[in-house]
């Protein structure tokens, strides 16, 4: 696998408890080989407002074959009109972390 079959998708959530209970899901299921949730404040535009909130962080390490399944999972399970799912390739990791990546999400 080259490292351009990788992602690290991130979405965010406004409760640490749900934020860490969708990134186990994701993990069970396979969707994800790890995910780390962490805080951050966020900064953004909703319903003609600008708005400033705390939320968690949620970075899921993943193959890109699964990124249309992986967005479907989060969206089914989040709370938000509009939730943040962004895929970011991976262009440079090492390569045994990389086949572990794959070997916990079925890819090996």
């Amino acid at each position: 696998m080259t490292n351009r079959e990788f992602l690290v998708v991130t979405t965010t959530h406004d409760d640490e408890a749900r934020a860490r209970e969708l990134a186990a899901a994701a993990v069970r299921e396979r969707l994800a080989a790890c995910a780390q949730v962490y805080p951050v404040r966020s900064v953004y535009r909703w319903d003609g407002e600008v708005r400033d909130g705390a939320e968690w962080r949620v970075d899921l390490k993943t193959r890109a074959a699964l990124a249309e399944r992986l967005t479907a999972f989060i969206g089914e399970r989040h709370p938000y009109d509009v939730p943040e799912v962004i895929g970011v390739p991976v262009v440079t990791g090492s390569a045994a972390y990389l086949d572990w990546i794959a070997a916990e999400t079925g890819g090996a």
